[in-house]
């Protein structure tokens, strides 16, 4: 079974780009493994809270003009 966990920062998609993303990982899963791996493949998309990780050397918060809107 196919599983895939992908961060992100919290807010930065848009529950439609969740979806999206979700689905196109599926589709690359099936891709390599074959239709079979389609009922079984997992995408887990977290969302990594404002300061809860770090970029080059600085605690992380996502700029405004970067969050998503429903």
């Amino acid at each position: 079974m196919p599983f895939v966990n992908i961060k992100t920062p919290e807010g930065a998609l848009s529950k439609a780009q969740k979806a999206e993303v979700a689905h196109r990982t599926t589709e690359m899963m099936v891709e390599y493994f074959s239709e079979a791996a389609r009922p079984h493949t997992m995408v887990l998309i977290e969302e990594v809270k404002d300061g809860g990780y770090t970029r080059a050397d600085e605690v992380f918060i996502l700029p405004d003009a970067y969050r998503a809107t429903d």
